[in-house]
């Protein structure tokens, strides 16, 4: 059995001084109708980075070619030496086509830690918005703001059980508001415009972090902006783009 990761991993992650380990499946589990729970295990803290930090997968696409797709960290347990994904099933690719099939005990290439969104430390509230690819990063991100604060999240879901939640520390203010589909297009905005409307900025310094699909996050941004909020107060960053496959590094593509 192998149990080291590929070669094309570890200089990749030479190339963007990352670890690249073999990780262990350990638990999977459908959480709503869009997501589901994945339970990895090796070099986890090493892995997990920071919240609002992000792992690549290697998998084999319908072709045989292998690439990579990125998910946020949702948990990481150092004692256990895990960590938690949320994978989102609600559109056809590898890492759905993976994780339908995938067991315990199955190994799986890994590649982190990824991304440069971490927690905005010197904000009393933060506002997280997005979609069902957002909840992981949102949750693990509010779950280490320090407290009191605040936290608020706006997320545009398809079903009902997609309305996940989490458990926080007492004295951290809470709110969330959960934006049903309705049969829109996911490239639609105007779900989470209608719900942005709504919600009264609050006083003293804050930070949004816009994470789903490339072109509702735009729009977004552009509402906060015109909102008052100035562009280094919101961390964007599209995880998908309605119509097309991410490329083979799991970006989506960035042209307008």
């Amino acid at each position: 059995m192998v149990h080291e990761p590929d070669d094309s991993s570890v200089q990749l992650a030479k190339r963007l001084g990352a670890v690249a380990t073999l990780c262990e499946v350990v638990a999977i589990q459908s959480l709503s109708t869009s997501v589901r729970e994945v339970v990895l295990r090796n070099n986890a803290a090493s892995l997990a980075g920071v919240p609002g930090n992000d792992v690549m997968l290697r998998f084999a696409d319908e072709h045989g070619r292998q690439v990579r797709r990125r998910y946020s960290v949702r948990e990481l347990d150092e004692e256990n030496d895990t960590f938690t994904l949320y994978v989102t099933v609600d559109h056809v690719g590898p890492g759905t086509v993976w994780v339908k099939g995938a067991e315990a005990g199955d190994l799986v290439d890994v590649i982190g830690p990824r991304g440069k969104i971490p927690l905005a430390t010197d904000a009393t509230w933060h506002l997280f918005v997005g979609d069902a690819s957002g909840f992981a990063a949102f949750f693990r991100m509010a779950q280490s703001i320090a407290v009191p604060g605040r936290a608020t999240f706006m997320v545009e879901i398809d079903t009902a059980d997609d309305m996940l939640t989490a458990s926080f520390d007492e004295g951290l203010e809470v709110s969330a508001v959960f934006v049903e589909r309705q049969g829109r297009s996911p490239s639609d905005p105007t779900g989470l415009l209608n719900a942005l409307a709504t919600f009264e900025l609050p006083p003293g310094p804050g930070h949004a972090y816009l994470f789903g699909e490339f072109h509702v996050m735009r729009v977004i941004q552009s509402a906060l902006l015109d909102r008052g909020m100035t562009a280094a107060a919101i961390s964007h960053k599209a995880f998908w783009r309605a119509g097309q496959s991410n490329a083979d590094n799991g970006e989506p593509d960035r042209e307008p």
